[in-house]
């Protein structure tokens, strides 16, 4: 471990802001990602990426020099003795008025380069870290790419490194676009040819795929590449694999980036409309319908619906449990999330898909009858129309939680029914709004909601709300409306009597006793002025006032000499105890 001495001087490092030089900023970068691998093996868990387990990052040089460019202080240079340059020449310094420490760029670097699973950090990773800690500093957001093989080529032996080498020679001449590198690129890929995967489990059609290089993708598929491959789930053989793109296709790329000739291509020639799924199995990861319906591309939506997509298809985990507390996000939902009214409008326009006969367990449960008693054909359409039924109350409770109250709206007039949760969060979203035809709408809608639905929600987050309505609302239409519901949640119960809470008799004060003569009882002399004063204003003023007239006779003519504060002051101060005193009364 490290000595006290030594622990100083790292942090120190790790606290540097300025660095005069590439060199010393590649040292005190060595020196923190030393310190920090064996703290970092310390939290190692089950839990942590296969490529964190196999040893530190690595920083490549072009992300060293991109950390240079903004920690780079050319004064620093002149403090060295042993530099000794030529000219002074004067350059401007970038005006950020807080600079980020070191350990602050390594952190977020290392962020970035851990989210996409990779063996080493590049300059993209600190310009994003850039982007992040400096004010008015910006980039382009990372692309999907092939990642260099430099670092993980350190952990392999002479064959393999040139394998990799080789490979990744490959995965390049087919990415740069040459049409006429292609046979040759394969050539390189190795034993898989041109259906071999990079280190992110993808295919350099996948690539394609993702650029929108609808050239190279017709020349990839004329060369045999795989329509169907899928992104690879074994971490241990591939490392760099996301877990959200796991199982995803060249047609879930080419939906993911809008590139809709591309798209057009891929199902031409064959490619499956629901990417991954197999007919009859659960869906583990998103359909290209779903990630178009979520981008709201209507165009795109329109396409994958002419060739069979399901939009009632959503994800679920290994498991078996959904991916939200609430459905499992297909595609009406994620059209509703989103708020994409019009695309929801065209999944909506879709016809429904015919099921097979075979019942699972939980269909057989929730029809309530014996299978055997029951046609077939009634069957069918019945659990057609509950299944859409459940798809179209998630797609509703996701577009209320998320605001998108038009998209809710839709979605009741079609008849969906309420629930309490839903329509508390489209009248909430109304009142925010401050759409009051809406608002008119909403409270319209309540006496459809099922007693069922009444529960603690009402009363905590539900009564509150409608009496801010009221509260607000100067419409006598939303009033009585809301006069209803109040009555209804009240119950056919006759109303007590009210008691009428009688105040305290107190002593009004006047503003005719305030500075005068005639009604006053107490006199103040101020500058040799005098200010007239009550004895039942000053009494409930202060218990100081109180004490100081106890200590006086109770004469017509009780004089007080104030010799330390000016009479305006004085009067200012007597005006205010005044107000004070009327307050106090209401």
């Amino acid at each position: 471990m490290f000595s006290q001495s030594e622990l100083r001087t790292i942090e120190q490092s790790l606290l540097a802001t300025r660095v005069g030089s590439i060199a010393e900023l590649s040292d005190l970068v060595s020196r923190a990602m030393h310190h920090l691998q064996p703290l970092s093996a310390k939290q190692h868990s089950n839990s942590t990426p296969m490529h964190h387990k196999q040893g530190s990052l690595y920083w490549e040089p072009e992300a060293l020099y991109t950390l240079c460019y903004f920690m780079h202080c050319p004064q620093m240079e002149w403090e060295n003795p042993n530099v000794e340059p030529s000219k002074v020449t004067l350059q401007t310094e970038r005006p950020f008025i807080v600079l980020p420490p070191l350990m602050e760029w390594i952190r977020v670097a290392l962020a970035h380069a851990g989210h996409r699973r990779s063996f080493s950090l590049d300059s993209d990773d600190v310009r994003q870290a850039a982007r992040l800690l400096l004010p008015g500093v910006d980039c382009e957001p990372r692309q999907l790419k092939i990642d260099d093989c430099f670092c993980a080529s350190r952990k392999l032996d002479a064959v393999a490194t040139e394998a990799k080498f080789k490979q990744d020679l490959g995965f390049r001449m087919l990415t740069c676009g040459r049409t006429d590198l292609v046979k040759q690129a394969i050539s390189l890929l190795g034993p898989d040819g041109i259906n071999s995967m990079s280190d992110q489990g993808m295919t350099p059609l996948m690539y394609a795929c993702v650029r929108g290089d609808e050239a190279m993708v017709q020349m990839l598929l004329d060369a045999g590449a795989d329509l169907n491959a899928e992104v690879i789930s074994t971490p241990h053989k591939y490392p760099s694999v996301h877990p959200e793109t796991r199982h995803w296709t060249a047609l879930t790329f080419a939906v993911l980036h809008g590139h809709i000739p591309v798209v057009q291509l891929l199902l031409d020639a064959g490619a499956k409309v629901e990417g991954s799924l197999e007919h009859g199995d659960e869906n583990y990861s998103e359909t290209p319908l779903q990630l178009a319906a979520a981008a709201g591309n209507f165009e795109l939506v329109s396409l994958l619906l002419e060739r069979g997509a399901d939009p009632m298809i959503g994800t679920m985990y290994r498991n078996g449990i959904s991916m939200t507390p609430q459905g499992d996000m297909n595609s009406f939902s994620q059209a509703a999330a989103h708020g994409h009214r019009n695309v929801f409008r065209k999944l909506l326009a879709q016809p429904e898909k015919e099921k097979s006969d075979i019942l699972s367990l939980e269909e057989i449960l929730a029809e309530g009858t014996d299978l055997a008693d029951s046609a077939p054909a009634p069957l069918c359409a019945s659990r057609n129309s509950k299944a859409r039924l459940k798809a179209l109350k998630e797609a509703m409770y996701h577009s209320a939680e998320h605001g998108y109250v038009d998209v809710t709206i839709d979605i009741r007039s079609i008849g969906v029914p309420w629930t309490l949760h839903t329509w508390l969060e489209s009248l909430r979203t109304a009142f925010q709004q401050h759409r009051r035809p809406l608002i008119q709408c909403l409270l319209k809608e309540f006496k459809s909601i099922q007693e069922e639905e009444y529960t603690e929600e009402l009363v905590t987050q539900g009564l509150p709300l409608m009496f801010e309505i009221l509260k607000a609302s100067k419409n006598e239409v939303i009033s009585q409306q809301l006069a209803v519901i109040f009555t209804h949640c009240y119950g056919p119960y006759p109303i007590p009597k009210l008691v009428e809470i009688k105040r305290k008799q107190t002593s009004r004060l006047d503003p005719h006793f305030l500075n005068n003569k005639e009604m006053s009882d107490v006199t103040f002399l101020v500058e040799g002025r005098p200010f007239y004063a009550h004895r039942v204003l000053l009494f409930t003023a202060s218990p100081r006032f109180k004490a100081l007239l106890s200590s006086k006779p109770a004469s017509d003519s009780t004089c007080i000499e104030i010799s330390y504060v000016k009479y305006p002051i004085f009067q200012v101060k007597f005006n205010t105890l005044w107000c004070l005193c009327i307050i106090s009364q209401w």
